[in-house]
């Protein structure tokens, strides 16, 4: 490093070839230890951490800031677990640079087993904890490959707006009063998707962009409420095959670099059906080899009134718990608001539960031939409307993987594909099911002879272990696609235009094909960081309720603020 007056090495830097020299170090009071006479203070900077022994000298208090002057020496009890633990300094002279005059509200180094509110609060004491400060310190090195990755495969980097209009699809925008035009506002983008087929109408053939997206929703452990980051493309003259090409290699790339593990870059391919088929989600965790079996066939006919008329969902697993177990698996369906769970063990060749007795004969062996159930397996069941019994049955399937230890440490990625463009609302009626910008397969010709639940999109997300990462689309390019396909969901050519002016204009101006997609990059950070809390990757993030408690935002502004904008508050 580059000395200066206030050091001529960092904390972490100093080896046993140091020996003998004369150095400076600064940064924070981590530790004291007082020995007798000596006192022994570890000092920690954005770097690393160094012993040093005092002799006499007026102790700094923990977390101030200091230099110290002295000489490097051999340490006599070596520490392996420090890069530095072969030396220590002995000092000639402490000078204090910034005295910590408070009492500290946590401990850092106990930072982690915090109360959440208290470190968010103080963030800035937080991050001084090594393993928080590293995971910001990754984030800075994964924006750094990702954007050195897409620059030498040839993507044009470009910021699109961040004040813009607001979108009528999606999640709730964030509104920004506008001070010139009265009246009128701006939204902050939930993301970049017109703009960046927009740069492909402009001509600009690969464009990407890490870019920060606002939507206003609620917290979740693995989103971020308010704001988050993805990494944005999107290609000229390219097809779905294109986008894949490009981010297997990437992904593949990142795990090598970040996690040391080389996975191929050709990941596995599964329609939206099965997906829903055999795991009753379209975000499957390939490390849980667990399959949903549905029994509704023939048990949704039966007498027993836990299954008539229901959907029912099964899992074997081969599982021969104690009854608390399965307890504690049915208090869990009950907690994610299901009715219960109806489950059976496998013994000599019958099933064995207290539900037993109300099933018939032909009713058992149909469970033990659909399920191909084997002694020493369990059947889990969920009985309810289709929809309820497919979100409960994937929950349970999850916790099962982690339950019974099913769960590998490897990075299970798959595409899923071919996704309903059109869906039934609760009404009945024709919606879109994802995403409106999407190609249809079959383009016109689909739109004006199928039936409209029977035609898919060109569209994709790409699921790791388990959570979504990556959403992406051929995108519709022709105002004629464009108007029949909204016109079907019930909206007719003028919505189209007054919604989306910008872009459904520019198709008439020549539009290429195009295609693109963007993935989490708060997300993708959390696996490499191996955490479930998509906070501890951010480095001054929102608490549950969007609330930022160390700057105090939101919060109230004056009169004059308001009258500027023209707003009056009806709280």
């Amino acid at each position: 490093m580059t000395h200066n007056e206030y050091r001529t090495h960092n904390c972490g830097e100093l080896r046993i070839t140091d020996v003998g020299q004369t150095v400076k170090v600064a940064g924070w009071v981590n530790s004291v230890r007082n020995l007798g006479g000596l006192t022994f203070m570890t000092v920690r900077d954005h770097f690393g951490l160094v012993q040093v022994i005092i002799d006499g000298e007026s102790i700094p208090a923990k977390e101030s800031v200091i230099a110290v002057t002295g000489k490097v020496v051999e340490r006599q009890s070596k520490n392996p677990k420090m890069p530095t633990g072969d030396i220590e300094i002995i000092a000639e002279n402490i000078e204090v640079l910034g005295a910590c005059n408070k009492q500290l509200p946590f401990e850092i180094s106990e930072a982690e087993n915090t109360r959440e509110d208290l470190r968010l609060k103080y963030r800035f004491l937080d991050l001084r904890n090594p393993a928080n400060h590293e995971r910001i310190v990754l984030r800075s090195k994964l924006l750094n490959f990702v954007r050195n990755y897409m620059h030498n495969h040839d993507f044009l980097e470009v910021q699109t707006p961040i004040l813009t209009s607001s979108s009528p699809e999606g999640a709730r925008d964030f509104l920004v009063p506008s001070r010139l035009n009265p009246g009128k506002f701006y939204a902050l983008p939930q993301a970049p998707q017109q703009f960046k087929q927009l740069l492909m109408i402009s001509g600009f053939d690969n464009y990407f962009q890490i870019a920060p997206c606002f939507r206003d929703e609620d917290a979740r452990s693995d989103r971020s409420p308010g704001e988050f980051y993805q990494m944005d493309m999107e290609m000229s003259f390219a097809t779905q095959e294109d986008v894949f090409a490009v981010i297997e290699n990437l992904m593949a790339s990142i795990v090598k670099e970040f996690v040391g593990l080389d996975i191929e870059p050709k990941f596995q391919r599964m329609k939206y059906a099965d997906a829903m088929r055999e795991y009753c989600s379209d975000k499957p965790d390939l490390r849980n080899p667990l399959r949903v079996v549905d029994l509704s066939e023939k048990l949704s006919k039966a007498e027993f009134s836990v299954f008539k008329e229901k959907t029912i969902k099964c899992i074997k697993a081969t599982c021969d718990k104690s009854r608390k177990f399965y307890d504690e698996m049915t208090k869990f369906i009950v907690d994610n608001e299901g009715k219960g769970l109806c489950w059976f063990k496998v013994q000599e060749n019958a099933l064995v539960g207290s539900a037993v007795k109300f099933l018939s004969e032909d009713e058992q062996k149909y469970i033990m031939n659909t399920t191909g159930a084997q002694n020493g397996d369990s059947l889990f069941m969920v009985a309810d409307v289709k929809n309820r019994a497919e979100k409960l049955i994937n929950a349970l399937r999850n916790k099962l993987g982690a339950e019974l230890g099913l769960l590998s440490n490897e990075y299970k990625f798959v595409w899923i594909v071919d996704f309903p463009f059109y869906e039934l609302g609760d009404e009945g009626e024709i919606e879109f099911s994802h995403n409106p910008f999407s190609m249809p397969q079959g383009g016109l010709d689909a739109l004006l002879n199928k039936n409209p639940l029977d035609i898919f999109a060109y569209q994709f997300d790409l699921v790791l272990n388990g959570v979504e990462l990556l959403s992406g689309a051929v995108r519709n390019h022709s105002p004629e696609v464009m108007v029949k396909a909204f016109e079907i969901a019930g909206y007719d050519r003028t919505v189209v235009e007054n919604k989306f002016p910008a872009l459904f204009n520019a198709f008439d101006y020549g539009a290429p094909p195009h295609a693109g997609c963007a993935f989490g990059f708060d997300r993708l950070l959390m696996f490499i960081c191996n955490t479930d809390i998509i906070r501890d990757v951010i480095a001054f993030p929102l608490n549950k309720n969007a609330q930022d408690l160390l700057m105090g935002a939101p919060s109230t502004v004056t009169e004059k603020q308001l009258k500027d904008v023209h707003i009056k508050l009806d709280v």
